[in-house]
């Protein structure tokens, strides 16, 4: 597995997809690109997109991902996207109470139970106290990087 940290947007797309029969559907999907502008997400996605499509192409909506870095899995059957809550657990040295701090990540795997190995897999060799707090599948479909 390997991350990688950058400015992820998450896009919806709105376009005609030819359907099994040859007809068109108008469907939406989730796609997450790595931009540093909403101008550029755009551009990104489009570029990304166009070869797939055939017809009318709409960016409905882009916005900044809630999630700074993603777990990209080499393994085939890893088809779909998590999103983790994780707290990391930080002791104040003046008070000596623990404090959480909440982080996202987006997980590649191909299940829940999968998605919770890699997290606990990408924290094993830290010194880093966490906790799993959510672990949801997203509807993401891929994810496009620079």
């Amino acid at each position: 597995m390997r991350t990688r940290t950058a400015n992820w947007f998450e896009t919806t797309v709105r376009y005609d997809r030819q359907t099994e029969d040859g007809g068109q559907k108008k469907v939406s999907e989730v796609y997450v690109v790595d931009a540093l502008s909403f101008g550029e997400a755009e551009e990104v996605i489009t570029k990304e997109m166009k070869p797939y499509c055939s017809g009318e192409f709409d960016v409905k909506k882009i916005a900044i991902a809630p999630y700074a870095e993603v777990f990209f899995s080499e393994d085939e059957d890893d088809d779909k996207f998590f999103r983790a809550t994780v707290a990391m657990i930080t002791i104040d040295e003046r008070t000596g109470k623990g404090k959480k701090t909440n982080v996202n990540f987006l997980v590649q795997a191909k299940n829940i139970e999968t998605a919770r190995r890699y997290v606990v897999d990408a924290f094993l060799n830290t010194q880093i106290d966490y906790e799993i707090n959510r672990l949801v599948e997203t509807k993401i479909l891929d994810v496009f990087e620079k």
